[in-house]
């Protein structure tokens, strides 16, 4: 009995923020699709080099939503209702300090950053624009982010999952609307994608209009919180900047190789690509508040179980996700090829089937990594992030493609993956081994530092 209570309650969260996070990725991919069948080639390869910024300013969020989710799910299961509402304002106002850098990165040098991750006469000005205006929707962005993770840790999963697409389906109407019938070109599509975080916000709101939520912004900046915040976070932040960081580089090794065309048909694998890891990472956020409640409860064994369930589903996921992209690599890499290029089909086509071999190492590193910062236990989850999201996907990029062209390129992301995924397999069996006593480092002392 106790066991099928378990089964349902991973079900209900893992299953709601699944979907959820599919909405969301839906952001990109929305504007990946009507772009290329409204502004072809050169327009797809503008937004992907623009996109990595998006992948930053989503980031934070998460990093900061996440981050303070767990630290909220951790007092209310031990009962400490004002503290989790001191955590609930300090994530407010880290969200605030984000949107203003990233607003004034928008004011002062989008065609700057663009132009430094290759852009070049052709894609500038698109590439500039669509950047502009996601930097100045920073703010929803944000604050949406951080909503979203404390309205799931509230007990309101379904809300949550809602208010992700609501938001993500008003993105893909108005992405018709503003490019097709309005004539928008690409600002279109970015106005789309930032009307979209105040609709999923809009939706948000029903959580305090019902009366719903336990948690409630006190007004005083309580700073001492941050640094718990900010580390339980960083897994987030790295897993989605760390889509952003393989973007810049990968972009300046295809343009180097294959040009615009080749940096276009990049732009339909990795926008892919953010759609599959939305998967893992729903399911990795929907065990994050049944853990961090089962951790601050004291209940070890039920924690070790609802791993358990995230790691099955993530395998079944990666052999249906991989199966389907090597049988019909072609047609999808066709669906975003609105010009009939035969180099970009050829291509994307490869790249689908070598990239996304990934699938079952992405989805254990990013469970890991949710896994330790769940049970209060950071500095894994951060190696784990640091490592996948930096550290040995960058050398790995310029040694396989110096190897093996662009073949190599599309080799690197599984093989960074694979090392990355022994690795935190090693942390794993350590903790698992070592003495209990040794192992639970305390909340307390992450925020103080």
């Amino acid at each position: 009995m106790k066991q099928t209570k378990r089964i349902m309650e991973f079900a209900q969260y893992v299953s709601l923020n699944v979907m959820g996070m599919i909405g969301l990725s839906c952001y990109i991919l929305a504007d990946t699709f009507f772009v290329s069948k409204g502004l072809g080639t050169n327009g797809l390869a503008a937004l992907n080099l623009a996109i990595p910024i998006y992948s930053f300013v989503n980031g934070s969020g998460l990093m900061i939503g996440m981050g303070g989710g767990i630290r909220y799910s951790i007092r209310q299961g031990q009962k400490e209702g004002e503290e989790a509402n001191r955590v609930f304002t300090c994530a407010v106002y880290l969200a605030a300090v984000f949107a203003v850098f990233f607003v004034l990165l928008g004011i002062g040098c989008p065609g700057e950053i663009v132009r430094a991750f290759g852009a070049d006469e052709h894609v500038y000005e698109m590439a500039r624009t669509y950047l502009q205006v996601i930097l100045l929707f920073a703010p929803a962005f944000l604050l949406n982010n951080v909503l979203l993770c404390f309205v799931r840790n509230d007990g309101a999963p379904q809300l949550s999952m809602a208010a992700m697409i609501g938001g993500s389906l008003s993105n893909i109407v108005l992405d018709w609307v503003f490019i097709f019938p309005c004539g928008m070109g690409i600002f279109g599509a970015a106005f789309a994608t930032g009307l979209a975080p105040i609709i999923s916000m809009l939706i948000l709101s029903l959580h305090f209009i019902r009366r719903k939520n336990r948690f409630r912004f006190v007004g005083r900046w309580y700073g001492k919180l941050s640094g718990g915040i900010l580390s339980g976070g960083v897994p987030s932040l790295v897993t989605e900047a760390s889509s952003g960081l393989v973007m810049i580089v990968l972009n300046g090794i295809i343009m180097s190789l294959e040009g615009n065309v080749g940096v276009a048909a990049y732009g339909v694998i990795a926008n892919l690509s953010l759609v599959v890891v939305s998967v893992y990472t729903g399911i990795a956020q929907g065990i994050q508040p049944i853990m961090s409640r089962d951790w601050g409860s004291g209940k070890r064994a039920e924690i070790s179980a609802t791993l358990k369930y995230a790691l099955i589903l993530m395998l079944i996921v990666s052999v249906s996700v991989y199966g389907g992209m090597f049988v019909f690599a072609s047609q999808i890499a066709g669906i975003f090829n609105s010009e009939g290029n035969a180099l970009l089909q050829e291509i994307a086509t490869e790249g689908l089937r070598l990239y996304f071999t990934a699938c079952p190492f992405v989805g254990c590193n990013i469970i890991l990594s949710v896994y330790f910062t769940s049970t209060d236990r950071p500095r894994p989850a951060h190696i784990i992030s640091i490592l996948r999201g930096f550290f040995v996907i960058v050398p790995m990029a310029y040694l396989l493609a110096w190897a093996g062209g662009i073949q190599g390129v599309w080799c690197a992301f599984p093989a960074t993956e694979l090392l990355v995924a022994i690795i935190g397999l090693g942390f794993f069996k350590y903790y698992q081994n070592a003495p209990a006593g040794d192992l639970e480092e305390k909340g307390d002392q992450w925020e103080a530092s």
